[in-house]
């Protein structure tokens, strides 16, 4: 490769082992402290099916954006791949929808760690809300004076996590029951769905690590190794979790904090403790990932590749918008007008609708295999999205937004935004 310096380490090149850890890391999120409880509550037992059913959507995931990662190695994401298939103003519909996501994930993931507080220490719905404000703030303070956690810190936080699950269901694995598997559809068997519909969001990343693709000094041979490592470690966890979480905890497992449980039958009294420290970590890790990734986007998606240069303005107004949507999110949470599962529902519903673009986009440009996967993908992405209900006007209103700017600026002869690589997170966006 021209230009390479053979007196320094290729740096562009992953090795097998380092990327399978990447795609981890992009999968992995503090969402298994909280979805494994909804998805109980939604469904009981049942929920296991839709566990199932969902890695198997998650191996058609990889095969579908490893594809697109090879086919258009400059795209830089789901912005470039979409508009590759279905023109700018999908794309653009594509990168905001993922945008508001990140920004209504970032919320969530402070309740989820705030909720671990407060199970520890008590306190209801209105205490949750202040711990989750008050690490929102600690986060934004660290953003705002320019801290930014590394991809290492973030591989680190995403080793706890899977530390964590696995202390959990090793050491709660023997007090198993039968008895907590019946009734097995308690809801009915369309729950299943929404509990599908629900734990989407600790399969979205796969998205994130398409543009490493290109980075494997032989991809025909490691990529495949690396996919299989990260979807057996990923199968291993989530399926572990969620038969414990339902086996061991019955009809207490429909809890927002099911891993404070578990890591309590497993280690102890300290166990609590343990899933308390480790919420925080995660919460402030994620969340600040969430606000270099989200603020990066905005300048794609805007077109403002100055920013820094422009002086801070720009940046705190980002800041500010990010503050705004979560404490008026916690609000509603301590309020009791919306609950964590109502809240969950819109980042999912934006998520699935940039996973429909990219699957309508491999059905456009491929042939063969990848279009057959693409389409059975794209047709189980449709039906997670009927259950999402209400939340289902958001992206059809970014998709309206997006289409009419796009008309404007024809009408204005502006030019198409260039394709900037976005930054693959380190971590699943929930």
């Amino acid at each position: 490769m021209t230009g390479r310096n053979p007196g320094r380490p290729d740096r562009t090149n992953l090795t097998t082992s380092r990327g399978a850890a990447l795609y981890i890391g992009a999968l992995l999120g503090p969402g298994l402290l909280l979805l494994p409880g909804l998805a109980a509550a939604e469904a009981g037992p049942a929920s296991i099916l839709a566990w199932l059913a969902l890695l198997g959507l998650s191996g058609l995931f990889a095969a579908v954006f490893s594809a697109l990662g090879r086919r258009f190695p400059q795209a830089g994401g789901v912005i470039g791949y979409v508009t590759a298939g279905l023109g700018r103003p999908a794309g653009q519909a594509a990168g905001w929808s993922f945008l508001i996501g990140v920004i209504a994930g970032a919320p969530i993931v402070c309740l989820i760690g705030a909720g671990y507080v407060t199970d520890l220490i008590g306190g209801g719905r209105l205490a949750t809300s202040v711990a989750a404000a008050l690490l929102l703030l600690a986060v934004l303070v660290l953003a705002a004076i320019g801290l930014r956690a590394s991809t290492g810190v973030q591989l680190v936080l995403v080793g706890l996590l899977i530390t964590l699950v696995t202390v959990a269901v090793a050491g709660s694995a023997s007090s198993v029951t039968t008895a907590n598997w019946t009734p097995f559809a308690p809801h009915g068997w369309p729950s299943v769905g929404r509990a599908a519909t629900t734990l989407m969001l600790s399969f979205i990343g796969w998205e994130a690590v398409a543009p490493l693709t290109t980075r494997f000094a032989r991809p025909a041979r490691q990529l495949p190794r690396v996919i299989a490592i990260a979807l057996a470690t990923t199968s291993a966890l989530y399926l572990g979790l969620a038969v414990v979480t339902i086996g061991v905890l019955g009809p207490a497992s429909a809890t927002s904090v099911p891993l404070a449980a578990l890591l309590g039958r497993a280690v102890g009294t300290a166990g609590p403790a343990v899933a308390a420290v480790a919420a925080v970590l995660l919460t402030m890790g994620t969340v600040n990932a969430y606000v270099t990734g989200a603020e990066a986007m905005a300048r794609q998606l805007l077109g403002r590749d100055a920013v820094a240069e422009r002086g801070s303005a720009h940046a705190s107004g980002f800041l500010a918008a990010i503050t705004a949507a979560s404490v008026a999110l916690i609000t509603l949470y301590g309020f009791r007008l919306a609950s964590v599962a109502s809240l969950v529902i819109v980042p999912t519903a934006l998520f699935l609708a940039v996973y429909l673009g990219c699957m309508l986009t491999a059905v456009r440009v491929f042939g063969g295999p990848v279009r057959r996967i693409a389409v059975t993908a794209a047709l189980a992405v449709v039906v997670m999205l009927a259950y999402c209900g209400w939340a289902l006007a958001i992206p059809a209103i970014v998709a309206l937004a997006a289409r009419a700017s796009a008309r404007r600026g024809q009408a204005r002869g502006v030019a198409h935004l260039p394709r900037v690589a976005e930054p693959a997170p380190s971590c699943s966006p929930l």
